[in-house]
């Protein structure tokens, strides 16, 4: 955890880029967690929530992390259920612009 913690300090120290011309700001997604108990309590909810967020894995692809099978199986179904969502509004924009065609 402490590794992941390091990763995302550096990411929020470098938030702007200079690519070839002004300096470009990036935009970065933010976690906040309100301390109420003890410090450990504050880092393992900072945790759940960037694992749940997806930041985790962004900072490990930055980092040039080793993706193991399960992470690629999960990444897979995603990407899948992301083109069936895509398809199925595709079929339905289409079946929709057809109706209205019709009476015309």
């Amino acid at each position: 955890m402490n590794s992941v913690t390091r990763n995302l300090a550096n990411l929020m120290k470098t938030s702007s880029i200079n690519v070839g011309g002004p300096t470009t700001q990036m935009q970065w997604r933010g976690i906040r967690v309100k301390v109420t108990g003890t410090l450990e309590q504050a880092l393992g909810l900072m945790q759940r929530k960037m694992t749940s967020s997806g930041m985790e894995r962004l900072i490990r692809r930055q980092a040039n992390h080793h993706v193991t099978d399960s992470e690629k199986r999960v990444l897979a179904r995603k990407n899948l259920q992301r083109m069936i969502r895509s398809q199925d509004l595709g079929r339905k924009l289409r079946s929709i612009l057809l109706q209205k065609a019709r009476f015309v």
